[in-house]
């Protein structure tokens, strides 16, 4: 019995690289709007393009990433129906509020939640009528240690030893503003929410170019959030 455990660990950790590669393909192309040739994700990979072919079309099997006929790989149906319903219930309360701030602000407003080290947005919502619109969507991530967004997901959970000032003063104030950590030439408000135990951090976030405009905006921020923690989401 030992031996045969012995000889089977090869293949177990072959098939663990040939799923993480997978999936870094599938996460490659998603986050590509244009999407991505063959040669592209072998490039990203550091693989053979053969390998490459393969890891696409079994993730293509499965409706996760379709090739068009210019020959690119783009994200599919079939994500988009996993995705549907990852934080379903946050978004769905979250969304109506967060498009009358927009609307009302004049500028685009994110639901984040931390997932490990990242601040992942898991809505995003734009004014109406912005003449500028920030280059960011649903599913953009960036880590927890810089932004508004970031140090308003950390304040949301328990301190941690020789943690941010920022993160110390958006728990103190209720929110925190940055600039141009993540999007350059763009100001960042964050206001945590209060979550149910062991549910992931989350957060609100205003992005605007204008510091005046996010520099008033706390206040307004803070009540959408405060309806929003109240919520069992």
């Amino acid at each position: 019995m030992a031996t045969s455990e012995t000889n089977s660990s090869p293949a177990r950790a072959a098939g663990a690289q040939t799923l993480a590669r997978g999936l870094r393909a599938l996460e490659l192309i998603a986050q590509t709007p244009g999407g991505m040739t063959i040669q592209d994700v072998a490039v990203e990979l550091g693989v053979h393009r053969s390998i490459a072919t393969r890891l696409l079309s079994t993730v293509a099997e499965f409706r996760l990433i379709n090739r068009g006929p210019d020959g690119r790989y783009r994200a599919a149906g079939g994500l988009a129906a996993l995705a549907r319903e990852v934080y379903a219930g946050l978004r769905d309360q979250a969304t109506p509020p967060m498009r009358q701030l927009a609307n009302t602000l004049g500028a685009s407003v994110a639901l984040f939640v931390a997932e490990a080290e990242d601040a992942v947005a898991v809505a995003v919502v734009e004014p109406a009528d912005a003449p500028l619109r920030v280059a960011f969507r649903q599913g953009g991530r960036h880590p927890l240690d810089r932004g508004a967004a970031g140090y308003a997901l950390l304040a949301a959970q328990p301190e941690r030893p020789g943690e941010n000032p920022r993160v110390t003063e958006a728990r103190q104030r209720g929110y925190v503003i940055s600039f141009g950590e993540v999007a350059p030439g763009f100001w960042g408000l964050g206001v945590p929410l209060t979550r149910p135990v062991n549910e992931q951090a989350a957060c609100l976030t205003l992005i605007s170019a204008s510091r005046e405009l996010v520099e008033s905006a706390p206040d307004s921020l803070l009540k959408v959030a405060t309806e929003l923690s109240s919520y069992a989401i």
